[in-house]
């Protein structure tokens, strides 16, 4: 990938401030370019399989920007062509020209020694490569070896009406999207009611485009990854953070000629696809059982606490510390919903809604709560009408991000 041609020919007349401009613009973009690493996808894809071994047959599977050269998705689905069932597999990559990042860009051998190249077009166009079961090399197999490529009309945004086009023929897209562009990536996905697995950040979760969806189930987390580090190859010069790095390094990724490394704790997969972790009950004990026998502090020979501004919610500050016999409303940690059961619990707001908190009858905290904060030394520019849920014990004081659930028996 590369800067555009027209940047390419004036670049020696552009000032410095344009190229730190650019500079900049390259950086952040490289930023934004994660390589997903094979064993991520692999057992991600195969909680799918396990819960339903035929998911992926006779399906149409997009891979949106998953440049086949590059990308783990587009190499680990044609090798698995056959065995999936798949009906057709489409990956598409993104022009180098737009870009920024890529200034480096050089077509690969797999491209520069094809007929179809263009000198032009492999810096302005996206590309558009098909595997559908046809032995096109008479080997005997059909692999990433059958692969059919052309240019794509456009750069390959998935924005745009050809690759719609192509979401709107798939039955299923999967992909590790930008994080930068999540937000706008998964409306896209909703609008074309597909079926999807994509990668993102766990604070998305806040996402107006995310929680309402996860509420109302129509999106959960993915099977896998959930409180564990994924790794992903970045350009090579990216920023990298030492420890990241070493992390990476550490679970079997060192710097190569292709890529370097990094760590990332807060990814995980979002989905619409059906596996078994999401329908697996949560083990907890009873109200008595965690105030007597709870590993927490926080609990044992304490209990739970209340909410100053929604007195009939307790307050659970760890998963493992839900009641099993608590009919009410229950605070808990954002982390509630890697393991959420929806035949389990039903999710009733975010505390970062107030609108959805106001709903279930939760209040503003109000000037005593304030107040009486403020005295006890807290900071943090907390008003009057601030929306978050308040704690009055021990002292006066808002918990970490919470999600109001109830029991799917007690509703």
């Amino acid at each position: 990938m590369s800067l555009s041609s027209s940047m390419v020919i004036s670049v020696s007349m552009q000032t410095s401030s344009a190229k730190n401009t650019n500079l900049n613009a390259a950086m952040a973009t490289k930023n934004d370019e994660f390589y997903t690493q094979w064993a991520d996808i692999e057992r991600e894809m195969n909680a799918y399989l396990e819960y339903d071994p035929d998911v992926f047959r006779d399906k149409v599977i997009l891979l949106p920007c998953d440049d086949p050269e590059w990308s783990n998705f587009a190499k680990f689905f044609a090798l698995h062509f056959v065995d999936f069932g798949l009906k057709k597999l489409i990956s598409t990559s993104y022009a180098p020209d737009s870009n920024p990042a890529a200034v480096n860009y050089q077509p690969t051998l797999f491209e520069s020694e094809s007929p179809s190249f263009d000198e032009r077009k492999t810096h302005t166009n996206g590309k558009m490569f098909t595997l559908e079961p046809q032995d096109i090399n008479e080997d005997g197999v059909v692999n990433i070896d059958d692969l059919q490529w052309e240019y794509l009309e456009g750069d390959g945004d998935f924005r745009s009406d050809e690759v719609t086009a192509l979401r709107d023929e798939a039955n299923i897209v999967i992909t590790n999207p930008p994080f930068s562009l999540f937000r706008p990536f998964v409306n896209w996905l909703f609008d074309g009611n597909v079926k999807f697995s994509v990668i993102g950040n766990n604070h998305a979760l806040t996402y107006v485009e995310i929680f309402p969806r996860i509420q109302t189930n129509r999106l959960w987390k993915g099977a896998t990854a959930n409180s564990t580090d994924m790794v992903f190859g970045v350009p090579k010069g990216a920023k990298v953070k030492d420890d990241d790095r070493k992390k990476a390094e550490k679970l079997g990724y060192p710097s190569d000629d292709q890529f370097d490394y990094t760590r990332q704790g807060n990814a995980c997969w979002y989905t619409n696809i059906d596996h078994g972790r999401r329908h697996e009950p949560l083990q907890l004990m009873t109200m008595d059982e965690n105030i007597k026998f709870s590993k927490h502090k926080e609990i044992r020979g304490v209990g739970y606490k209340r909410y100053y501004n929604f007195p009939e919610a307790i307050d659970v500050p760890f998963v493992d510390a839900i009641p099993s016999d608590n009919d009410g409303v229950m605070g808990v940690p954002s982390t509630f919903v890697d393991k959420y059961n929806p035949d389990q619990f039903e999710i009733l707001a975010s505390a970062e809604d107030m609108e959805a908190m106001k709903e279930i009858g939760v209040e503003m905290l109000g000037v005593e709560f304030v107040k009486t904060y403020k005295e006890q030394g807290g900071t943090g520019g907390v008003s009057p009408g601030h929306r978050k849920l308040g704690l009055t014990e021990p002292r006066y004081y808002w918990p970490f991000k919470r999600i109001l659930i109830r029991r799917k028996s007690a509703s």
